[in-house]
C-alpha cells in the first residue's frame, strides 16, 4: 500500500501529516526556528511525492529519484527529482548494529563505547552515533577528532547544526530563561571559542536521517525527531505525536536522541527506540552511560540497553579545570543531572532510580494507522519497566527479564573468562530419550549439523580475541551423527584444545571406531569421552532410553575404556536416591565391569538433577547469591558459551548455555565477542540445573 501524498488523505478519510527528517540543503540553508509548546524547535521542509515514502520504506527508489551517496545526499546534477528532502542514507545489514547517543564532548566516555565495539567485533560502518559529538563536557575537539577518525555513522544533532551555522545558542530547545537555558550557554561559548572551520564544516555536511536495514525491518536514526532536530521525545512523551512520525516516516520505528534517557517502547506495533547517551549518565543516581545494540533475529529484532562504564572522575576534573559549569561535573561522578526543567512528570519521579541493563525482542512493522485524537494509541514499554522501579507489572514468574515476579533484581551472571565452547552438532540422535534436555531424537533436526568450517571461524575467533578458551565440548543430539564430527575432533585436538565429547557411545560411535582410534593416535591431545548412563541399573536407564539402550552403553564404554581413550560417564539423580546412593550403585556398576572410573570424582561421574517442567522453580535474584552462598562466578554461564545452527539459518549463533539451544531469548549474538555480555537467569532450567542443581556441563 502507497503511503499518500503530503496533500493528500488516505482512503477512508484517514488524515495523515507527512514527517520527514532531512531537508534538501544544510549549511547556507540554515533550518528556520518556530516557537513550540515544548520551545524553540528546528524544522526542516518536507514535500514528498506521492507514493515516494512507500519506495523509501522499501528500500529503492521512486520514480524520478535515485539513491544519494554514503551520507545520504541527492547530487543535484543527476536529474529533477520530485523530492525536496534528501533520500537518507541506508544501512543494510544481518549483523548487530551499535548505536549511541550524545558524546557530549566526553572524550573518556567517547573513546569507552568504541572500545566497546570494537573489543565486541562491532566495525565502524555497523556504528551509528544520533548526534550532539560536542555539548556539556571539557574535550569538544579532541571528541569530534575521535568521532571523526572512527569513521562511524553520525546523524547531525542540534549542537552540530548551531555550531556549523555560527548560531548564537545550542538550539536545545530549552525553555528561554530555564535553568538548562542558562548552564548551556556556558559550556556553549566554551566549545563555540575552539572549534574551527574544518570541524564545522564535517558538521554542516552531517545527515539529518540514516535508515537501517536490519533482517527486513527498517528504522529511521535521527536526532529528535523527523520534523524538528531539537524536539525532545521521552518514554512519556504523549504517543500521538509520536505515532504520527511513525506512521508517516515509511519505515517499521524510529531510532531518536537528544532527551538524554534511554528507553524502548511500542506505539500501535511501530517501534521508537532511544539508546541514551555517553557523555552524561541517564539521572539514575550512578555515573554509568548507556548505549544499545540491534541484532536481527527469526524471531524480530533484539535490543540490548548496556550500560557503559568509563573513567568519569577524569572527565568531571577536565570540566573542573576548564571553568565549565560545576553541576554538570557533579553530574559525571553522582549520575543526577543539575536541572530536571525538560523532564515530564514522571521522569522527574524517577530520579536516582538505576537503571538496570536489559534485552527485549520485538517485531515492529509499518502500517497505516487511522489518526484518532478520540483515542489514545496503544503503548507497549519495553524498556525500563516502568522506569527501572522493581515489581511495578505484578509479571509471572520467568516473564521479566530484568525482574522477578516478586520484584527483586533478577540475578545475572558475567562471562568471567571464556574457558569452554560448546559445539551443538545437531539436535538428530539415534534414539529418542523420554526426558531428554532438548528433544533430541531421529526427526528432530531443529539445530542442523554444524559444519567444520563454521567451527574454525569460532576457533579463530577465540585466536583473535586472546581468550583463554582451553577446551571444547561437544553435545547433540548424538555427535557422531554428524559427517563432519571427526574432522572437528581433529581440527581441535591440532589446535591443542583439550575436546569433551558427549556420546551415548552407541552404533553411531561403533561404526567410526579404527577412524576415532587414527586421529588420536595421530595427533594424541586430550580427549575425554563422555558417556550417557542414566543409571547404574539396565531397568531405569531402558526405560529412559530404550530396550537395549543400557547394554550398547556398557559395551560403548568397554571398548572406550580397552582403546586407551579417558572414559567418564554422565548419570542423573532420579527419585528420591541421594548422591550418595547414586554413587555407590555406579562403583558397583564400574567394579563389575572394570571400567576404570572413580565413582567419587565429580568430574568422572557426574550426577546431573532431574529437569521437571511441571515443577514450581524459584527465580534466581540477586539476593540469592549470598543467601545460598554462591558466587555468580560459579554458574556454567560465567565460563562457557555454545554455538548453534537453527535449521534454516544462513549462520551460527551463539547461546548462553547447553540447556537453552531453542530459546531466542538467550540468543545473545553471532560472534563470541558479540556474546561476551553478561545473562540473566531468566529460564527455570537456570535455577533447576545449574543454581539450586549446581551442575554444569563442563569437564572442568
Amino acid at each position: 500500500m502507497a503511503r499518500p501524498a503530503a496533500s493528500a488523505p488516505a482512503s477512508g478519510g484517514e488524515a495523515f501529516s507527512p514527517a520527514c527528517a532531512i531537508p534538501a540543503h544544510r549549511g547556507s540553508d540554515r533550518r528556520e526556528r518556530r516557537s513550540s509548546a515544548s520551545g524553540k524547535n528546528r524544522r526542516g521542509p518536507c514535500n514528498l511525492g506521492r507514493g515516494a515514502l512507500e519506495h523509501l520504506r522499501h528500500g529503492r527508489s521512486s520514480p524520478g529519484t535515485r539513491r544519494g551517496d554514503v551520507d545520504g545526499r541527492l547530487d543535484p546534477s543527476a536529474g529533477s527529482f520530485d523530492l525536496i528532502m534528501r533520500i537518507p542514507a541506508t544501512i543494510a545489514t544481518d549483523q548487530p548494529v551499535l548505536i549511541f547517543g550524545g558524546p557530549y564532548g566526553n572524550l573518556e566516555a567517547t573513546r569507552a563505547v568504541l572500545d566497546d565495539a570494537r573489543r565486541l567485533d562491532i566495525p565502524p560502518e555497523r556504528i551509528v552515533c544520533t548526534g550532539d559529538v560536542v555539548a556539556y563536557c571539557a574535550d569538544p575537539v579532541a571528541t569530534i577528532d575521535v568521532i571523526r577518525e572512527s569513521a562511524i555513522h553520525v546523524v547531525m544533532g542540534n549542537c552540530e547544526e548551531s555550531l556549523a551555522s555560527g548560531a548564537g545558542d545550542c538550539g536545545c530547545g530549552f525553555e528561554p530563561g530555564s535553568s538548562c537555558d542558562r548552564l548551556s550557554a556556558a559550556w556553549y561559548a566554551f566549545a563555540d571559542g575552539l572549534v574551527d572551520a574544518d570541524r564545522r564544516a564535517w558538521m554542516a555536511n552531517l545527515p539529518r536521517r540514516i535508515d537501517i536495514v536490519l533482517g527486513g525491518i527498517r528504522l529511521a536514526v535521527v536526532h529528535g525527531g523527523l520534523n524538528d532536530i531539537n524536539v525532545f521525545n521521552f518514554a512519556t512523551t504523549p504517543a500521538a505525536a509520536k505515532l504520527a512520525e511513525l506512521s508517516a516516516a515509511g519505515v517499521d520505528g524510529i531510532v531518536g536522541g537528544h532527551c538524554g534517557l534511554p528507553f524502548t517502547q511500542s506505539i500501535e506495533g511501530f517501534l521508537w527506540h532511544n539508546p541514551g547517551v555517553v557523555g552524561l549518565p541517564a539521572n539514575d543516581g550512578t555515573p554509568r552511560v548507556w548505549y544499545s545494540i540491534l541484532t536481527p533475529s527469526a524471531s524480530g529484532l533484539r535490543i540490548a540497553h548496556r550500560a557503559l562504564e568509563y573513567g568519569h572522575a577524569g572527565a568531571a576534573a577536565k570540566m573542573r579545570a576548564a571553568g565549565l559549569p560545576e553541576g554538570y561535573a557533579d553530574a559525571l561522578e553522582q549520575g543526577l543531572w543539575p536541572s530536571c526543567d525538560v523532564l515530564p512528570a514522571a521522569e522527574c519521579a524517577a530520579r536516582g532510580v538505576p537503571l538496570e541493563a536489559g534485552e527485549i525482542l520485538c517485531r515492529p512493522q509499518w502500517r497505516a494507522v487511522a489518526l484518532d485524537p478520540a483515542r489514545d494509541p496503544r503503548v507497549e514499554h519495553h524498556w525500563p519497566d516502568s522506569h527501572g522501579r522493581p515489581g511495578a507489572r505484578g509479571t509471572a514468574k520467568f516473564e521479566d527479564p530484568a525482574w522477578t515476579a516478586a520484584g527483586e533484581p533478577r540475578a545475572e551472571v558475567a562471562l568471567t573468562a571464556l574457558r569452554t565452547l560448546w559445539v551443538n552438532t545437531g539436535t538428530l540422535c539415534n534414539i529418542e530419550c523420554r526426558n531428554c534436555y532438548i528433544e533430541s531424537s531421529p526427526r528432530n533436526d531443529r539445530l542442523a549439523y554444524f559444519r567444520l568450517d563454521d567451527l574454525r571461524d569460532y576457533l579463530d575467533e577465540i585466536d583473535r580475541l586472546r581468550a583463554p578458551t582451553d577446551e571444547i565440548g561437544f553435545t547433540g543430539g548424538e555427535p557422531f551423527m554428524n559427517p563432519d564430527f571427526l574432522a572437528m575432533i581433529e581440527l581441535c585436538l591440532s589446535r591443542s584444545f583439550r575436546v569433551l565429547v558427549l556420546t551415548n557411545a552407541m552404533r553411531p560411535m561403533r561404526r567410526l571406531e579404527k577412524e576415532l582410534l587414527s586421529v588420536v593416535r595421530r595427533l594424541g591431545g586430550i580427549l575425554l569421552m563422555r558417556v550417557s548412563l542414566d543409571h547404574y541399573t539396565r531397568e531405569r536407564h531402558d526405560e529412559e532410553r530404550g530396550l537395549g539402550a543400557f547394554d550398547a552403553a556398557i559395551d560403548g564404554l568397554k571398548w572406550l575404556a580397552r582403546s586407551g581413550l579417558t572414559v567418564s560417564v554422565a548419570g542423573r539423580s532420579i527419585g528420591t536416591e541421594s548422591d550418595a546412593e547414586a554413587r555407590l550403585g555406579y562403583a558397583r556398576l564400574f567394579a563389575k565391569h572394570g571400567l576404570p572410573i572413580d565413582p567419587a570424582d565429580p568430574a568422572a561421574l557426574v550426577i546431573f538433577p532431574e529437569m521437571d517442567g511441571t515443577r514450581d522453580v524459584p527465580e534466581i535474584s540477586e539476593g540469592c547469591w549470598s543467601r545460598l552462598g554462591m558466587s555468580p562466578d560459579s554458574v556454567m554461564c560465567a565460563s562457557s558459551r555454545m554455538v548453534v545452527k537453527r535449521r534454516g539459518s544462513e549462520r551460527p549463533a551463539v547461546v548462553a548455555c547447553t540447556l537453552l539451544p531453542y530459546d531466542e531469548a538467550f540468543e545473545i549474538g553471532g560472534t563470541l565477542a558479540a556474546a561476551s555480555g553478561p545473562v540473566r537467569l531468566n529460564h527455570p532450567n537456570c535455577a533447576q540445573f545449574c543454581v539450586l542443581g549446581g551442575a554444569s556441563c563442563s569437564g572442568h
